[in-house]
């Protein structure tokens, strides 16, 4: 009865010590973990284990608090690129779209009333860049891992800046008219047309410009460009694809979708684009922030969609050197051993 008695007390502190590190918790104990030679097998591997992960753990964000300067020297070109590509977004402005014809006929299309924005351009940039890096900026202080941060910004600000160039070129070179283009054209309501019967337009250049800009849409485009961004970062953070089945987990990552849908819905309220014009300006911010985004992290579905790239293999690096420097121990013992005058 004394013997069972012991028996049971290993197991629970067998149970106890395996509780101590998360990795160790999800395995099974073996059955010989239950006798009593197994207690000093289980509580000192599983504390040095414990203690090894601490210090690879701490290794690792000390490296990650004090390498800004070297991850700043690593990706100095790509801010000089997007540099470039930020000053090509506005200079686009300054060339006029391409004029189509518009025809008598083609107007019934273009007669809706000119309104006013719902949405006003400067607040795109407020939600879709400075709301996903504010983000960004309260889980770095929390986990205080600059590749992180880093790579965060930058795959957010070439995803808004390339959407940017991409639709604003699309604009110029398709140059299709507002559903709105009749009062641009013609504000006083008086329609006029040449000889082959396109308008001759009589308002003013500038919103006359701005009429031939309906495709694709560039609220949509930037909207999703910026917040599908944050939907895939918040996808990896919370690990929403880790089959689980925690669907509450969608409802976090498909907020900021839903909010870039209705920014385009406004668009077409708005009567300044035609659902052709939203629906591709979505698809193009989509498409770029996905690519943006893998640039830097893996896939949300991915086990590891919860760090980017550049943490594993600074983890690796310290798994290497750290193997190498338990390699070097025993070398060490054994020279000392060697090197000891014999009696």
């Amino acid at each position: 009865m004394r013997r069972r008695n012991f028996g049971f007390l290993s197991f629970l502190k067998g149970i106890f010590f395996l509780g101590v590190s998360e990795e160790v918790q999800s395995s099974s104990l073996d059955s010989s973990a239950i006798s009593n030679s197994s207690i000093p097998l289980i509580k000192i591997p599983l504390i040095e284990q414990k203690n090894q992960q601490h210090r690879m753990r701490s290794q690792i964000n000390s490296n990650m608090m004090s390498s800004g300067v070297m991850v700043a020297r690593t990706y100095i070109y790509d801010w000089l690129i997007l540099m470039v590509i930020v000053v090509i977004g506005p200079l686009l402005h300054l060339i006029h779209p391409f004029y189509r014809f518009v025809g008598k006929d083609m107007m019934t299309n273009l007669k809706y009333p000119l309104k006013s924005n719902t949405v006003p351009f400067w607040a795109v940039p407020m939600y879709s860049l400075l709301l996903p890096m504010g983000i960004f900026v309260v889980l770095y202080l929390r986990r205080r891992d600059i590749y992180d941060l880093h790579h965060a910004l930058l795959g957010l600000l070439y995803s808004a800046s390339v959407t940017a160039v991409i639709t604003n070129a699309i604009k110029l070179a398709v140059g299709r008219p507002r559903p709105d283009f009749f009062w641009r054209c013609f504000p006083d309501g008086k329609d006029v047309y040449d000889q082959l019967g396109n308008v001759i337009c009589h308002g003013k250049r500038s919103v006359i410009d701005e009429g031939h800009k309906s495709f694709p849409s560039g609220h949509t485009s930037w909207s999703f460009a910026g917040l599908a961004f944050l939907s895939l970062y918040l996808a990896g953070k919370i690990k929403a694809f880790d089959r689980k089945g925690h669907v509450a987990k969608l409802c976090i990552i498909f907020l900021p979708l839903l909010v870039a849908s209705l920014v385009g819905i406004s668009r077409v309220d708005d009567y300044r684009h035609h659902w052709q014009d939203v629906f591709a300006g979505g698809l193009l911010g989509i498409t770029v922030a996905g690519l943006c985004y893998l640039q830097f992290f893996p896939p949300p579905y991915h086990t590891q969609g919860w760090r980017p790239y550049a943490y594993f293999e600074e983890l690796e690096l310290c798994r290497n050197a750290q193997a190498t420097n338990v390699a070097d121990v025993p070398d060490a013992q054994a020279t000392e051993t060697q090197s000891e005058p014999s009696g």
